[in-house]
This record gives C-alpha cells, structure tokens and sequence, in this order.
C-alpha cells in the first residue's frame, strides 16, 4: 500500500526500489560467486604469469641481492671516474661471501650480460678473493688486468640497478651505460631492430596473402547453397584437425629442391632440372606455409560475415543499371569490411608470435623474433631479454589495437 504521493512499498513495508535493488545486489554477488573459481583460476595460471614474465624486463635484483656491499659502496660513483679502494673492498669482501654461498655464477652470469667475457673473470677472481690481502684494489689488479679496466665497472654499475631499462635498451640495439645514458649498439650486434621488422613484413605479407586467397572461398561459401556450404566449411576447417607440427613438416616435402612444387613447374616448363626454384629454409618458405596456416583464421570471420549480407542489396543494385563490378565494390564490399578486419587483425597478431614454423622452414633469412625469444628462453636463459622483447611486441599489438580502433572502430569488428 502507499499513498498518493508516498514511494511504492513491498508487501513487507519496504520501499520497491530498494527492494529491487536488494535483489539486484544478491543475483550479482551469486553470479560473481559462481564465476570466482574461473576468476581465480585465470588469474593464478594465466595472468600472474604473464605479469611476472613481462616484469622481468625491468626488474632485475640478482647483483644487488648477492653483492649488497659492492652495490652500496658504488651507489655513488658517476662511472666515469676511476674505481675507489672502498669499492675494491666491498667487491672482494662480497665475492668471498658469495663463494661460500656458491652464488657467484648468478652474479657473473648478470655482470656478463652486460660485459661479455666477465664471467670467467669472476669466477677465476672469487676461488682467490678469500687469501686477497690489503689494498684490495692492487689485489685484484694482479690476479687480473681487467680489473683495471674501467668498463668492468661500469658493467657491475649498470648491474647494480635493480629496476633497469637495460634489458628493453638491449632489445632495441641499444646499450646502457654506467650513468644512464642510453647509447647505440655497435653496427655488428644490431640484430633486432632487424628482426622486428622482418618479422612485422612476413606478418603483414602473410595477412594480404590470406586476405587475397582467403576472400573469394568465403564469397563462395556465402553465395553457395547450405548443402554445399557447409561441405566448404568442413574442408575449411580439416588443417585444424591436423597437428601443426605436422603441416609444416608436409610443406618441408612440398617445397625442398626434389620436391613435389619443384617437380611440377619442372613438368610445366616454368623450371629446369638443373635450374630448381628455392623454396625452402628462406623468406619465401616461411610466408607459403603461414600463409597455408594461417589462412582459415582469415576465411572463417569474413564468412561469419558475408552469410548475414542479404543478396537482395546487389539485386536492387543492378536493377538500378549498376554493373556486377559496380554493385559489389558500390554495395556488397563494404558490408564486408567488418569481416575483413577481423580476420586481418587476427592473423596479423598471430603471424607475429608464429615461431614453429619460421624455425622449420624458415632458414637464416626467414626468422623472426619470436624465434630469437625461443633462444633466450630455452638456451642463452636470458629470461629477461626474452621478457623485454615480449614486452615490445605486446606494446606494438596494443597500438595496433588502438591504431584499429580510431580508424575502423572495434564495435564494427565483426567475428560473427
């Protein structure tokens, strides 16, 4: 009950609105209930991961944790200037700690990826740091020249820091020095720059040829009756029912110098026995199986797209004196554009993390960068540059996310 200008209550006495709200709050909280499992789940294996990972691209405590007193005594040293005793001293004192403790191949692994060679020159210097007598300085100088060099310190300056942008500087071609600045790697060790263009040309090369292959099968498959439409889409998607380990391994065959592709342009006169074309372990291997590959990701969204494109548009079209040419670049071709973004989007994004098949039939001229992770992760073990270059690389897709959205508009991505 409620009077002609008081709020509308429940049968219990409750105002209406908040008992609504009452029951808003209790069907959110047991929906959120039921999904927190999944919630935690992703979060635990999936997302925390991923941040830890990317975090290793900045964040580096090996030095500072197992040289606490080296990293002290040269917090203030400009790097430029010549080494202190003090600073001997606290290095010759830490080495000693860190040999009893049998860490000093984590600290001569890290002052190395700043300084290549030093880790011989701890490990030689930490077995005689304990019979080292004052000055420490003149100490270590004779155990080794290279102490009196003054880019060894430098590396363990640089070491030091424990939040550092040395290792995304490294992934640039770029060096940090012992005062900060960044500097340019010299002309022989600049190898990534390189690698991260090639790989976005191979993935935008590969996005255009499956664009091209892939937009005539899915306006066929849109304009075919159901029955066989559908047999298409089977055929569409049958590669995924094959490991993918196993259809590049099949191109291996197709493309090597004695093999099926050579063997049938030599039958077509476009090759000659002793004149093979090369298609394999180069830049062209690599963009013919992405491009196999990758090619459903492409079909599949233009598809989903072009089925809800009703033909009555270019009927009305060519009613109006339109040409077929005119009416489907005029009429049915925009309608497409949501499909062709998505399906480009998509298989841009995954070209850029391929690296199986780069490393298969790629060679030296057709890898990416992804393969240049997979070295670091797997054999060098410089976690933390592979970290940096994932970092650059999801950096880049979140422009292209954002690059998409201000031109396009995600809300017109269509997958469907």
């Amino acid at each position: 009950m409620t009077d002609a200008t008081g709020p509308l209550l429940a049968v219990d006495g409750t105002p209406l609105k908040r008992k609504l709200a009452q029951s808003l709050f209790r069907s959110r909280a047991r929906a959120f209930g039921l999904a927190l499992p999944l919630l935690a789940f992703i979060i635990v294996v999936f997302v925390y991961p991923i941040l830890d990972f990317l975090g290793r691209s900045v964040y580096d405590a090996r030095f500072a944790t197992l040289m606490p007193m080296t990293t002290e005594a040269m917090a203030d040293w400009d790097g430029t200037s010549q080494p202190t005793e003090a600073m001997a001293d606290a290095l010759v004192l830490d080495l000693v700690v860190s040999k009893k403790e049998k860490t000093i191949g984590k600290v001569a692994t890290r002052v190395n990826r700043e300084l290549s060679g030093t880790r011989s020159l701890f490990t030689k210097t930490a077995r005689s740091a304990a019979k080292f007598e004052s000055p420490f300085m003149a100490a270590l100088i004779e155990k080794d020249k290279d102490w009196a060099d003054l880019e060894t310190w430098q590396a363990m300056k640089t070491a030091s820091r424990v939040f550092t942008p040395a290792y995304v500087a490294a992934a640039l071609d770029r060096k940090m020095l012992a005062d900060g600045s960044i500097v340019q790697q010299s002309e022989e060790r600049r190898i990534h720059v390189k690698l991260f263009w090639r790989t976005m040309e191979i993935s935008f090369l590969v996005t255009v040829f499956c664009l091209i292959l892939g937009y005539p099968i899915a306006y066929l498959m849109a304009s075919l009756p159901m029955r066989t439409s559908n047999l298409l889409l089977i055929l569409v998607l049958l590669p995924f029912w094959t490991s993918l380990l196993v259809r590049t391994t099949a191109w291996i065959a197709m493309l090597q110098a004695q093999g099926v592709m050579n063997d049938l342009f030599v039958v077509f006169g476009l090759a000659t026995e002793d004149d093979r074309f090369s298609l394999i372990y180069n830049k062209t291997g690599t963009l013919i199986a992405m491009t196999h590959i990758l090619l459903p990701f492409m079909i599949l969204p233009l598809f989903s797209v072009m089925k809800t494109i009703s033909p009555t548009y270019v009927r009305a079209a060519k009613s109006m004196g339109a040409t077929d040419w005119t009416s489907f670049w005029r009429v049915y071709f925009p309608q497409s554009v949501p499909g062709i973004g998505a399906g480009a989007l998509l298989c841009f994004i995954l070209a850029l993390g391929y690296y199986i098949t780069p490393a298969l039939v790629g060679g030296q001229d057709g890898q990416m960068i992804s393969n240049i992770i997979d070295f670091h992760m797997r054999k060098s073990l410089n976690w933390n540059l592979a970290a940096a270059m994932g970092l650059i690389m999801l950096v880049f897709v979140l422009f292209l996310f954002w690059l998409y959205d201000r031109i396009v508009g995600i809300d017109n991505m269509k997958l469907g």
